[in-house]
């Protein structure tokens, strides 16, 4: 087959481009695969950020930019078996065979308010998504589309490495586009860490890891006087080797967005699914986690990590881990099994049967 993928946000280097080239990995390995992209310097970013290795793809011309015409685009997409897009809401009319949706949030601007809107519509094969949480707010907007989850690839590198007394949290940091200036919620975690500081805990760390981008960075500036004299470090723009290396030093995981959010009304503040809960958990580290999202579809409460509605839950769950060895060993092995759930393998299969079926 000849597929094309194309992915609007490449040069974000987020969790949908890592979603969406892995799939473009996996199907090259069997098929004649493309990516519309025209930036060369963002897939050297991409190639560094996730150790991508994209031999067997072709990156061609971005038909998708609104510089190229409606015409052309329909001319180009014909060439191709099927078209793989992840969407913002917006579905392009390709002449491709067939046309497969990806969603990686809860979104608004989905549905079939006009004929235009629906005859594109009528036009997928079928639509997928990274969790049930995302799943559950955009499938009732497009009755009648096939619909499925395919949970993000998660790479498990498991090093021999010994565990330090370290809490960790993996995310981007982003306050741009969004109507919230604690996105991630980093600016919580670090917070109550200060403050079990400030109660008496001592020998531990709390490590933030965090991609960003210039425009950001003033208000990082500010998250980061915020814990001066902390033993909170902030590690930026690592790439996934130095990631694993801090994974696989990390006894406790953190992660908090959507937490004090109306998630009634912005369910798009929660975590759509949570890779890096699950790579934490790959590890061995034990997630600490909100209940919200898609991170309740990861954890088995109790078993594999904990689930935490309120501050006090999330320190009191924490300094049980610290304090009761025989209860995070127990917890870590459930969680190196746990993650094994998504695995790459799987991604790979669950992809290319999407494809052919």
């Amino acid at each position: 087959m000849r597929i094309g993928i194309y992915d609007p946000y490449l040069d974000d280097l987020g969790g949908g481009e890592k979603y969406m080239m892995t799939a473009a990995v996996c199907l090259s390995k069997k098929h004649n695969v493309s990516v519309f992209w025209d930036n060369q310097e963002d897939i050297e970013k991409l190639v560094k950020r996730f150790s991508f290795d994209f031999n067997g793809i072709s990156f061609t011309k971005n038909i998708f930019s609104k510089k190229v015409g409606f015409l052309e685009r329909l001319r180009a997409t014909k060439k191709y078996d099927a078209i793989v897009l992840l969407s913002d809401g917006s579905i392009p009319f390709v002449m491709s065979k067939k046309l497969f949706i990806h969603l990686q949030q809860p979104l608004e601007k989905i549905g079939q308010s006009s004929t235009k809107d629906r005859l594109k519509l009528s036009r997928i094969n079928a639509v997928f998504y990274n969790s049930e949480f995302t799943k559950s707010f955009n499938e009732k907007k497009i009755p009648g589309i096939k619909s499925l989850v395919i949970y993000p690839p998660v790479d498990l590198i498991e090093k021999n490495i010994k565990k330090e007394n370290i809490i960790l949290n993996v995310g981007r940091f982003r306050v741009i586009n969004l109507k919230n200036n604690d996105y991630k919620k980093q600016q919580v975690m670090v917070d109550v860490f200060k403050k079990m500081i400030d109660k008496g805990l001592s020998k531990w760390r709390f490590v933030v890891a965090v991609s960003i981008n210039d425009k950001e960075d003033p208000k990082f500036k500010e998250m980061t006087a915020s814990a001066k004299g902390y033993p909170i470090e902030f590690l930026i723009n690592k790439t996934n080797k130095d990631l694993w290396d801090v994974y696989n030093k990390a006894r406790i995981y953190w992660h908090a967005s959507g937490f004090g959010e109306d998630l009634e009304k912005h369910p798009e503040y929660a975590e759509h699914f949570g890779i890096s809960t699950v790579e934490a958990m790959g590890s061995g580290a034990v997630p600490v986690v909100v209940n919200a999202g898609g991170q309740k579809e990861i954890i088995e409460n109790g078993k594999d990590g904990f689930l935490w509605e309120t501050l006090s839950e999330l320190e009191e769950r924490t300094k049980l881990l610290m304090g009761e060895n025989s209860i995070w060993e127990k917890m870590s092995n459930h969680a190196k099994i746990k993650a094994k759930d998504f695995s790459k393998e799987k991604f790979c299969q669950e992809i290319e049967q999407l494809l052919v079926s």
